[in-house]
């Protein structure tokens, strides 16, 4: 018997019972259409968080403060990070077009009848709007002399602007952040989140403001003001390997450890990325997984199907033998059957699935990408499906007695 003749068959034995065809798709349909979503949301995830980290800047090294790895009988030697190292990293290491600090807290900040409470104030150095790639949209930003004598000067993010001075003119009025008078000498340009931090809606002041007003550290005299993170912009993407070593050195020296027992860590934005991916990825398995569960079912329902599909036409298979069909041609009609109910099924889950992580991510606060690797997989599991779970029955009718299949009522 010609393919032709099989497909033709075993389409007119499913649209017998379309809607028990239907119902029967439904469970493969479910699951590649939940796989399609599910790894959508997740690829969604790992691009925003790719892209927001791409936002902090180009060719950054972050120097975070971390733990001393002390061996037997050693002690801690490292003071953490200071100010005075982000300085010392801008005078003599090579290669490097900016270093910023920054230092947070949250105050009060007052104009005229307007109070807003809770505003995140962002202490930190002249190369910020470089490094973090902002501009300013109205006036200017603060000056290294203005950072070297605490001047009370302010800068203040685009949302915070309107909202304290609507369509009035920022640059020049006065402010009160705290309890701290302070000129606004320019606007930021907006901009969108970067790394969960909403710099449209920040004050930013000089960093030795911040550390005398807003952070005051009693101990700052004899071990430096601490500060959490360094932000170190090269060059040169191709030098930032050296770039880090000459750091480690510069660091390791200022704060008397060795190489091996270094208490700060120094990485580059591919590293956070590379780690955000391995986690997104296994994400990604696990809802892959839990969707593939949905497909596992769907077979499981091809497969009963087509075992109550060979009880019902025992006398149809008797009588297609004895006109002719051998076991081949039998087992390929029922295996057929079920194949055709995989492939519809997944036809109409990529449709659904593709659909789905659209309105999804226009409608939730969730960006989706929809993966053409992740269509292919869902499909064609979807296909093997109906092939696993469909030889059993078509084995089963291919392996009737023709006497015995035409006494049957």
């Amino acid at each position: 018997m010609n393919s032709r003749k099989v497909f033709r068959i075993a389409w007119e034995g499913l649209t017998r019972n379309k809607v028990r065809s239907l119902l029967t798709m439904l469970g493969v349909i479910i699951g590649v259409a939940a796989v399609i979503i599910m790894v959508s949301v997740s690829a969604g995830t790992e691009a925003t968080i790719a892209e927001q980290i791409q936002g902090l800047g180009t060719n950054l090294v972050f120097i975070q403060e971390g733990f001393s790895r002390m061996g037997p009988g050693e002690k801690q030697t490292g003071s953490g990070l200071t100010m005075e190292d982000a300085e010392a990293i801008k005078e003599n290491i090579t290669g490097v077009s900016g270093v910023v600090v920054e230092q947070n807290s949250s105050e009060t900040v007052k104009y005229s009848g307007t109070s807003m409470d809770e505003v995140s104030i962002l202490g930190t150095t002249v190369d910020f709007p470089e490094v973090r790639d902002m501009t300013i949209a109205e006036g200017r930003y603060f000056s290294q002399t203005e950072l070297d004598r605490k001047t009370k000067v302010a800068v203040l993010g685009a949302t915070l602007a309107e909202e304290l001075f609507g369509d009035g003119t920022a640059v020049g009025q006065m402010i009160t952040v705290g309890t701290v008078k302070m000129t606004v000498i320019g606007v930021m340009e907006e901009k969108g989140s970067t790394g969960g931090v909403d710099y449209n809606s920040n004050v930013f002041i000089p960093i030795t403001v911040s550390f005398t007003k807003f952070n005051y550290d009693p101990f700052a005299r004899m071990t430096g003001n601490r500060v959490r993170m360094i932000y170190v912009a090269v060059e040169n993407e191709e030098d930032i390997e050296d770039t880090i070593y000459q750091i480690e050195l510069l660091l390791a020296k200022r704060h008397d450890v060795s190489l091996d027992s270094l208490d700060f860590t120094a990485t580059t934005q591919d590293d956070i990325i590379e780690t955000q991916e391995s986690t997104t990825a296994a994400f990604r398995s696990l809802l892959g997984w839990v969707a593939g569960v949905s497909l596992l079912v769907g077979g499981i329902g091809i497969m009963n199907i087509m075992l109550v599909s060979v009880t019902e036409r025992t006398r149809e298979i008797g009588i297609r033998q004895s006109v002719g069909a051998t076991p081949s041609d039998i087992r390929w009609q029922f295996l057929t059957e079920a194949l055709l109910l995989s492939l519809v099924g997944g036809l109409i889950g990529v449709a659904s699935g593709i659909g789905g992580a659209k309105i999804f991510g226009a409608l939730g606060d969730m960006r989706t990408v929809v993966s053409m690797s992740s269509v292919f997989i869902a499909f064609s599991s979807a296909a093997a499906v109906g092939v696993f779970f469909g030889y059993y029955p078509a084995n089963k009718a291919a392996q009737l007695d023709p006497i015995e299949a035409l006494r049957h009522e």
